[in-house]
Parts: C-alpha cells; structure tokens; sequence
C-alpha cells in the first residue's frame, strides 16, 4: 500500500492567493488596478479646475478686468462647486455614480472649448461654473466611487488615492497651462475622453436601497458621524482656502515680484505646491488621523505667517515656501477629512459625506479670497494679501484646536 501524497491542482495556487486577496479587500470588491483607474477620473477633472490659473494675468491683459473681477471669475467656479454638491452627493449614492459622473465629464469638455475660445469676462464665467459644476461631481460621486471599487477592506487605500488624485491633477493642470498656453485645453479634451472610457468600465453597482429624504439639500453625514466631520472641515477648509488664494491671486503676486507676466512661472508655483499636497499625503499616511490633521492646521498657519512676511518683504522665496505650506496643509487636512468619513461612513452616504466635508471646505474658499481681491484693489496687493494671510492663521488655529480637544476615536484603527 502506497502513502498519500498531495496532488497538485492546475490553478489551486493561484485560486488561493485571489481568495487571500480578496480577504484582504473585502467580498466583491475589485483588483486594485481598478482602484487607480477609478481614480483618474477625479485626476483628469481636476486638471481642469485650475489649467486656467496661468492665463488669467494675460486675459487680464488682453481683456482688461481688475483683482475684484479676477476673484470674481474664480468664485464662479466655487458658486457652481457648491451647487452641484447640493444635488451629485444625494443623487449619485441612490442612483449609482455612473449617472452623476457621466455628465460632469462632459460638462467639462464643454467648459474646455469655452476656455479655448474666451474673449470675454462671459466666457471665463460660464466655462469657470461649468468647471465648478463637474469638480462637485467628482469630488463627491468620484471619490465615493474609488472607495467602492477598493472595497472594505481597503477604505484607507481608497481615501489616499482619491485624495492625491485631487491634488495631482489640480497642480498638474497649471502647470500644463504655463507650458502650453491655450492649447492645455485640447490636451485635457483628451484627457477626459480617456476618464469618460474609464467611468463607463468601471465596476461599481448601482445602489439597491431605496430613496429617502429630498434630492436636493446640504448634504450631511448620518447621526454620531458629525464629530469627524467637524474635525475635518477644521482643517480642510483654512488649507483649501489658502491654496485658493494662490490660485487666484498668486500669479499677480509673482508677476509683481518678478516683474514678469510670463505663465510658466505662476503655473510652475502652483504645480510645486499640490505636488507638495500630494507628497505630504503619502508621507504621513501611517500616521494616526489626528496627528495627519494637526499637521495639516500647523502647515497651514505657518504657511500664512510666510506669505505675510513674503508680501511685506516682496520676497518670492517666503512666497514659494507660503505656496508650498499651503499645499501641504490642504493635503493632510483633505487625507484626515476623507479618512475620518471613510472610517464611519457606510457606501450608502459617502458620496453625500464627502459632499458635506467639500460644502464646509470650498465656502471660506469661495468667500475669502474674493474679498482679499476687492480689499486689493481699494488699498493695495500687499495690504489685501496680509490681512487675509492674518484671517486664516486665525482660522488655521481655531482647527488646530478643535482636532486637540476633539475625541480620541478618531485614531487610526
């Protein structure tokens, strides 16, 4: 009689390792190369948000419009991000984020054109709103959608990229802009047709729960969820409004400075500060949510104290390292924001959450640096840009302060 020996089956091997990774990632979610492909929609439309922010000193030129109108222009796109994060959030966790995303992607092709052809203040408005309509999309259906597609077992993957993803694209855009002038906007047609192919194969089901409540309201986060989402929009709101205000008034600053209108410089700022957002992500990513989000609030308080002083010394070094500190206090306050969400959220409200943290960020966004450009334009660049670099260091450590005193919970599990 012979001893038994095992026998090995064609694929049992490789049948193992998938089920082990499909422990690790949760039952039905995707391989995470789906993942990255989930997230380059979010990439691609954020190109877009601010390729602009390069051409508006020569539109400005060209056209002739003040600061006031300038931050004016920019707003625009905040008054369309708002208002589409009234509607995606809610509709695309009851309807599937396919239907939400779809339309935003060509909503932004169209913005594309108006951008290539604008001869008017009109065109720069209208393509600005149609931008702000389709990062609302995204940032609420988009970044829910990666974090399906990743699964339950890999929430903390899902907030990194949909995060980096965000800020990746939104300094790559400026910086594509100053290289390529008006012809960016071609290149990004291009790009969002590829994110268009990329949503349509993208594996996320449509939702089975029933609808409730209204289609349109401020969106929110189910009840006990509120603490995390305070903590985050604590953070994340001075750090998105500091970058908001390079990307609006910053190209004016430098080419004060600089004496100088050429693109690629104000472009090359930007890019250098999301990449900074984007590296700051991944180096603190193990670290525990608080301290990702303390981080954040001090980056960006130090940030400001840099563009006071870079403003009243005309120094462009302090106004890069201001750049770059802002950059990095959106990032880490954006990474705790979304993580928090994505660590008490279920499926059936991230998208509507991650509305919620963008609506809290994007209105200080949307109100200061507006009114840091009219303040420009009545009593001087340097007068303007201080007391709105003194606003949000206020701001920054009031958030500070609400992730120190907030509770304990918030630790990474």
């Amino acid at each position: 009689m012979t001893g038994s020996r095992a026998v090995a089956v064609p694929g049992a091997r490789e049948a193992h390792e998938e089920k082990g990774e499909k422990g690790e990632r949760g039952e039905g979610a995707a391989a995470t190369r789906w993942v990255w492909t989930a997230a380059w929609p979010v990439t691609a439309v954020f190109v877009l948000s601010n390729a602009a922010t390069p051409l508006y000193v020569r539109w400005q030129r060209e056209i002739g419009f003040s600061k006031g109108t300038l931050t004016v222009i920019f707003a625009c796109y905040i008054v369309g991000l708002l208002g589409s994060l009234l509607v995606s959030g809610v509709v695309s966790d009851r309807v599937g984020r396919k239907p939400v995303l779809l339309p935003a992607l060509g909503l932004a092709m169209a913005a594309c054109a108006i951008f290539a052809s604008a001869s008017a203040v009109a065109a720069l408005i209208v393509a600005r709103l149609f931008s702000g309509i389709a990062v609302g999309a995204v940032v609420s259906a988009g970044m829910a959608a990666v974090t399906d597609v990743a699964g339950p077992g890999r929430r903390r993957l899902a907030a990194l990229l949909a995060s980096c993803a965000m800020v990746f694209g939104a300094g790559l855009g400026p910086l594509l802009a100053g290289v390529l002038g008006k012809g960016v906007f071609v290149l990004e047609a291009v790009l969002l047709a590829a994110a268009v192919v990329a949503v349509v194969r993208m594996p996320v089901r449509r939702p089975a729960a029933p609808a409730k409540g209204a289609w349109v309201r401020i969106p929110g986060v189910p009840r006990g969820s509120g603490g995390q989402l305070l903590m985050g929009i604590a953070v994340f709101a001075p750090g998105i409004t500091a970058t908001s205000f390079v990307l609006s008034l910053g190209p004016s600053l430098l080419s004060g400075l600089l004496d100088t209108t050429n693109p690629v410089a104000a472009g090359a700022m930007a890019f250098v500060m999301f990449l900074t957002a984007t590296g700051a992500q991944f180096a603190v990513q193990r670290l525990d949510r608080r301290t990702i989000l303390i981080a954040g609030a001090v980056s960006t308080t130090i940030g400001m104290g840099a563009l006071i002083a870079a403003v009243r010394a005309s120094s462009v070094p302090l106004l890069v390292a201001a750049a770059l500190l802002a950059g990095a206090g959106q990032g880490m306050g954006q990474l705790g924001g979304l993580s928090l969400l994505n660590s008490v959220v279920p499926a059936s409200r991230l998208a509507e959450a991650n509305a919620a943290l963008n609506v809290g960020g994007y209105v200080p966004a949307g109100v200061l640096p507006v009114t840091a450009g009219y303040l420009s334009d009545a009593a001087g660049l340097t007068t303007g840009a201080t007391v709105f670099g003194a606003v949000l260091m206020a701001l920054a450590l009031v958030g500070g302060l609400v992730v120190l005193t907030g509770p304990r919970s918030v630790r990474r599990k």
